[in-house]
C-alpha cells in the first residue's frame, strides 16, 4: 500500500531540486559571464590597436614629409648637375659627328677623285695635322702680282718648306684651268707651278663670274688634301701678315664651326649694268634692303668643319653673283659662329703702318676703293716695308 509523501519528504524534495537548479544557474552564469567578458576586452583592445596605428601612420608622414622637404631642396641641385652632364654629353656627340663628317668628306673627295681620272695627290696629307691652308685666289694674266707676293709676305724655296713642316702652316695660288684645257695659258701655269711649286689646281673654268664656283671648289680640294684646323681665302693683291693672322685664328679653336673676317652689310644692288649687280634682288625682300652679314671676300677663315660642310654640300649649294654673298649665305642656315676681326680689313698705310707702330699690326691690308691693293704689283713692296711683321715673326710664333 501506497504511503503519500510527509511533511519532511517533501521538504526534502524541494531542497533537492534547488540546489540542482541552483548549480545549474551557477554554471549558466558563470558561462555567459566569460562571454560577456571576452566580448568587453575585445573592444577595447581594438580600439587600442587602431589608436596606436593611427598614432604610427602621424609619425610615417611626418617623416616622409620631412623626407620630401628635404629633397625638395636638394632636387635642383640634382638638377642642374643632371643637365649640365647632358649638355656635356651633347657637346662630345657634336665633336664626334663633325670629325666623322670631315673624314666622309675627304675621302669622299679623294674618290671622286680617283673615279674622274685623277691620281691621289703627292702632297703630305696622310695623317698630318697642320694648322692652316692659305688659298691665294689668282688669274692667269695675274703673273706680275704672283711674282709681288712671293717677293713679299710669301716665304720661297726652303722657307715654306721649313713653315711648312714646323709651323703646319700650307700657302698655294689657287688657279683652274681655261676654257680650252691643255691650252697655252695652262701650259704658261705648268711651267711657273715646274719653278715654283707653289700652286693647287683645280677643275674648274676659270671666270669673274665664277668666283662662288671657285671657291666652293678651293674649300672642297683643300680640305680633301690637308687636315688643317683652318682653310683661308685671300685674294693676290691683298698684303698678309702670316704670323698675325695665325695668332688671330688659334684664338678661336674652341669654336668648331668659325667663320672669321671683316664682316659686312652692303646693299643689294638691282640696278643692271652697275658693279656687283645682283640679278636674284629679288629673294632679298623691298628694293633698297641690305644683304645679311658676311665677310669682305678680300680675305676670309673658316674652320675645318664648315670646309667639310661645303665640300659634302658643294652639289646644292646654291651661287649668288658675288662671291662673299654666296659664301655668307651658305652659312646662314648653319650653327656657324661669325668673327668679326677688323685687323683682317686694314688700309694701307698709313693706316696699317699707324697700327703697326702702336703694336697693333694688321692681319691683312688693302685699299677698300680697288677691293685690293691699288696696282699691288707695284705698291705691295712698299706697303711690305711699312706695315709688315718682323721677318721672324713665324719663326717665333707659337700656335
Amino acid at each position: 500500500m501506497t504511503r503519500g509523501l510527509g511533511a519532511g519528504d517533501e521538504l526534502l524534495f524541494r531542497g533537492t531540486i534547488s540546489r540542482k537548479w541552483t548549480s545549474l544557474l551557477c554554471l549558466s552564469s558563470f558561462c555567459v559571464g566569460l562571454i560577456f567578458t571576452n566580448r568587453m576586452w575585445t573592444v577595447p583592445e581594438s580600439k587600442e590597436i587602431i589608436r596606436r596605428s593611427a598614432l604610427e601612420l602621424d609619425k610615417m608622414n611626418l617623416v616622409s614629409s620631412s623626407d620630401c622637404a628635404l629633397k625638395s631642396i636638394n632636387e635642383p641641385r640634382d638638377d642642374i648637375g643632371q643637365v649640365q652632364r647632358i649638355e656635356d654629353a651633347i657637346q662630345t656627340l657634336d665633336k664626334t659627328i663633325s670629325n666623322l663628317e670631315m673624314e666622309l668628306a675627304s675621302a669622299k673627295a679623294t674618290q671622286d677623285s680617283i673615279l674622274n681620272g685623277g691620281v691621289p695627290s703627292s702632297e703630305p696629307t696622310a695623317k698630318r695635322k697642320y694648322f692652316m691652308v692659305i688659298g691665294i685666289n689668282t688669274a692667269f694674266s695675274s703673273r706680275k702680282r704672283r711674282d709681288s707676293v712671293r717677293a713679299t709676305w710669301m716665304p720661297q724655296g726652303e722657307k715654306r718648306r721649313k713653315m711648312e713642316e714646323e709651323k703646319g702652316i700650307i700657302v698655294r695660288f689657287v688657279i683652274g684651268h681655261s676654257a680650252t684645257s691643255g691650252g697655252i695659258l695652262d701650259r704658261a701655269i705648268d711651267a711657273e707651278d715646274r719653278k715654283h711649286g707653289d700652286f693647287l689646281r683645280l677643275d674648274h673654268v676659270e671666270g669673274y663670274l665664277e668666283l662662288a664656283a671657285k671657291t666652293k671648289s678651293y674649300f672642297a680640294k683643300a680640305v680633301s688634301m690637308w687636315n688643317a684646323e683652318y682653310f683661308v681665302k685671300v685674294d693676290d693683291d691683298v698684303h698678309v701678315n702670316i704670323a698675325t693672322l695665325g695668332g688671330i685664328l688659334a684664338r678661336h679653336r674652341s669654336k668648331p664651326r668659325a667663320y672669321i673676317g671683316c664682316m659686312k652689310s652692303g646693299p643689294v644692288l638691282a640696278q643692271e649694268g652697275v658693279k656687283y649687280h645682283e640679278p636674284e634682288y629679288w629673294k632679298f625682300g623691298e628694293w633698297g634692303n641690305k644683304y645679311f652679314r658676311h665677310a669682305t671676300g678680300q680675305l676670309y677663315a673658316i674652320s675645318k668643319d664648315l670646309a667639310s660642310y661645303i665640300s659634302i654640300n658643294q652639289h646644292v649649294l646654291h651661287k649668288y653673283a658675288n662671291e662673299d654673298v654666296s659664301i655668307g649665305a651658305w652659312f646662314i642656315g648653319v650653327d656657324a659662329e661669325h668673327v668679326d676681326d677688323r685687323r683682317l680689313c686694314c688700309g694701307t698705310h698709313p693706316d696699317c703702318e699707324r697700327k703697326a707702330q702702336s703694336g697693333n699690326v694688321c692681319a691683312a691690308s688693302f685699299d677698300w676703293s680697288c677691293s685690293g691693293i691699288c696696282k699691288s704689283a707695284d705698291r705691295i713692296k712698299e706697303v711690305h716695308r711699312r706695315c709688315g711683321e718682323s721677318a721672324n715673326a713665324i719663326w717665333n710664333a707659337t700656335f
